[in-house]
């Protein structure tokens, strides 16, 4: 793909629309970013009409839009029964769609699966479209489940119907799923998500390791302690890696939950790795492939180690990881890097640090000499983080990126980082909790009651360029890796954890 590096924008946290509105729905493989405007009704309950134009490309249609949306704008809002979103230029690079879109995400057909999924995710009661060519968007929105969640009336019209858009609309299938997915509690979601993830504990890693986190939490121990079991018998570490590590936190969380020693010595001989023969810390903890991902990977293990050990060796080599890991990948603007062979702020990649370091300190001593240290840390990265949220509470795959997708997992994840910061005194409820609030109903928004998710980024190594992490695979589907991490901001926001 052909793009050129846009300078990034502050976004705002999502909330009920009172103004004009704007989104970033999605990237062209020329690096265009196709556009959204929303424009506020009278209430917030009213009915919701997407307009789009363009689909050919920059054609008459996008003129047409836009003229309407200006007249729309020029009517007072106490006079607006509807509320109308625009997507003027839909296809700006003119390229072939078509719909429902087949092929990976957002790799092929990309301006398709991009308006696709967000029609379907902003879920509006009707869609009307205006040009020649509609590469049969309107019947496959009235006949299929858009990105899963549900049918959305469509029909093209021409210019002169602009004039007079309907007000009497009736509530999309779509809108009726999204109401019912945001009015879910945490609890509801942690049942919900724990019947499909937190099943088995085939591979020792954080993959299936965080939703039988998120299930002992819950209380489901007798469930998930035969899954652990089999671990006790073997040798864990024998072909250990970055992952294998993170997935010893599942025995960390039983052997607090259940005061077991074996499961305690699991973790402990995990721990000591960050040792050499003579007992003395190494640089870093290994494995870590100069990837961020191993704030997660490796600190929150050795903090749990030194509080149940009460061994405060444990805490001195977290801290020392975390200023390992900080000089090879932390940017100069507070980002995180994924790692140094590109500077690339992959959303993960941020999340890492974002999670793994909360969960490292709430195990840390107060009293600890780098508790203040690594508390601060933890802040500055969140406040740059806040900056980037967009207008729906989501953080995208790219973290400074307009136009890269909106990505699930990273949201659930700092979501929850930000919420223990809350609850820990780290970041100031005043102005985290609007942010820690937006993620959570995007991720409502993006979550089906049968475990499927919108918009996971595929498993991911360092990678060389921006163009690499841009192309990263956005699953729509049930995917371990998502809906773990959504269980554990469920059981976040339930306050079970």
């Amino acid at each position: 793909m052909i793009r050129t590096l846009i300078c990034s924008a502050l976004l705002s946290t999502a909330a009920p629309l009172q103004a004009a509105q704007n989104w970033n729905v999605g990237l062209t493989p020329n690096g265009v970013v196709i556009e959204a405007r929303g424009i506020a009704a009278s209430a917030d309950e009213a009915p919701t009409i997407l307009i789009i134009g363009g689909l050919s490309g920059n054609d008459s249609s996008v003129g047409q839009v836009t003229s309407a949306i200006r007249r729309i704008e020029d009517t007072p809002q106490g006079n607006r029964s509807t509320r109308i979103v625009a997507i003027p230029l839909a296809n700006p690079d003119a390229n072939t769609l078509v719909f429902p879109p087949p092929g990976i995400a957002y790799r092929d057909n990309i301006e398709s699966h991009a308006l696709w999924r967000w029609i379907g995710v902003h879920a509006p009661d009707q869609v009307l479209i205006v040009g020649d060519n509609d590469f049969g968007l309107a019947n496959a929105l009235s006949t299929n489940a858009v990105a899963g969640i549900g049918s959305i009336p469509a029909r093209r019209v021409a210019e002169a119907e602009l004039a007079n858009i309907p007000n009497a609309v009736g509530t999309s299938e779509a809108r009726l799923e999204i109401e019912r997915r945001i009015s879910r509690s945490p609890e509801q979601l942690a049942e919900e998500l724990s019947t499909v993830y937190g099943q088995d504990f085939d591979q020792l890693t954080y993959l299936p390791g965080m939703a039988l986190i998120g299930r002992l939490r819950m209380g489901h121990v007798a469930d998930v302690e035969p899954l652990a079991a089999p671990y006790l018998e073997r040798d864990n570490l024998a072909r250990a890696n970055s992952l294998t590590l993170a997935g010893h936190l599942v025995f960390a969380e039983l052997a607090e939950r259940e005061n077991d020693d074996r499961y305690l010595d699991l973790i402990r001989r995990a721990a000591d790795l960050g040792f050499n023969d003579d007992g003395e810390m190494n640089e870093s903890m290994p494995f870590h492939g100069d990837m961020s991902d191993s704030f997660f990977m490796a600190g929150p293990l050795l903090a749990k180690t030194g509080k149940l050990t009460g061994d405060q060796r444990y805490f001195a080599m977290a801290a020392r990881h975390i200023d390992f890991m900080r000089g090879l990948d932390l940017r100069a603007d507070g980002l995180y890097r994924h790692s140094p062979l590109s500077e690339a702020a992959w959303s993960r990649g941020n999340a890492f640090p974002a999670l793994g370091i909360a969960l490292t300190l709430s195990d840390f001593p107060r009293n600890h000499a780098d508790y203040d240290r690594i508390a601060t840390l933890f802040r500055q990265h969140m406040e740059v983080l806040a900056g980037y949220q967009d207008a729906d509470g989501m953080w995208h795959e790219v973290i400074d990126y307009p136009g890269a997708y909106a990505e699930y997992s990273s949201t659930a994840m700092i979501g929850a980082a930000m919420l223990r910061g809350i609850r820990n005194g780290w970041l100031d409820s005043d102005e985290f909790e609007p942010h820690v609030d937006a993620a959570w109903q995007a991720i409502l928004r993006r979550t089906g009651s049968d475990g499927t998710l919108i918009n996971v980024c595929e498993s991911t190594n360092k990678q060389q360029t921006l163009d690499n992490y841009l192309d990263r695979a956005a699953i729509l589907d049930r995917d371990t890796r998502g809906g773990g991490m959504a269980l554990i901001f469920a059981t976040e926001m339930a306050g079970m954890e």
